[in-house]
């Protein structure tokens, strides 16, 4: 995925401001002259927005990759939107959908879309991750020999017992 230099923005942050791009694009819609375009297109990008799974998702049902791919269908949505010849749009609608397109992309390419490990498991594999770096090569072997040692122990232990008790009888 190409990304410009620099830290990626994180995904609550994304959503946020694609938010406010459908809240824009509707709001626009009021003052249009021919406000059905701009209206359905907000109402799309604030419903993708919404249904990405993350910190402020409304209907969490697609992964953040999945996201990430239809974000760039709702891109190419807008820009033809702005050119489809079914429906009026007029000069400013059809600006401000490729305005809206452009900052999208912007957005797009700046954000994380990785997805967040659950602290459990994160701890967990921090913790087996820790106990190999300070486990030894033959830290291995040297429990396996204790295990030997312990069991042959309690073998002889048996033998002994079982032993007494036979010369008692």
């Amino acid at each position: 995925m190409p990304a410009i230099e620099g830290a990626q923005r994180p995904f609550w942050m994304h959503q946020i401001v694609e938010y406010l791009i459908g809240i824009v694009l509707v709001g626009a819609a009021f003052q249009a002259p021919e406000p059905a375009v701009p209206a359905v297109m907000g109402v799309v990008v604030i419903a993708n927005t919404a249904i990405a799974r993350g910190p402020a998702a409304a209907y969490p049902l697609v992964s953040r990759t999945v996201h990430r791919w239809l974000d760039v269908v709702v891109m190419l949505l807008l820009v033809a939107a702005a050119f489809q010849p079914m429906f009026d749009v007029d000069s400013t609608g059809r600006l401000m959908l490729c305005g809206i397109a452009f900052v999208m992309f912007f957005i797009w390419l700046n954000s994380d879309f990785a997805e967040k490990v659950s602290r459990k498991k994160n701890k967990r594999a921090e913790k087996v991750e820790r106990r190999e770096r300070l486990a030894r090569p033959e830290s291995e072997e040297i429990g396996k020999k204790a295990g030997r040692v312990v069991g042959d122990g309690v073998n002889a232990a048996k033998r002994i017992g079982k032993k007494l008790k036979d010369q008692q009888e």
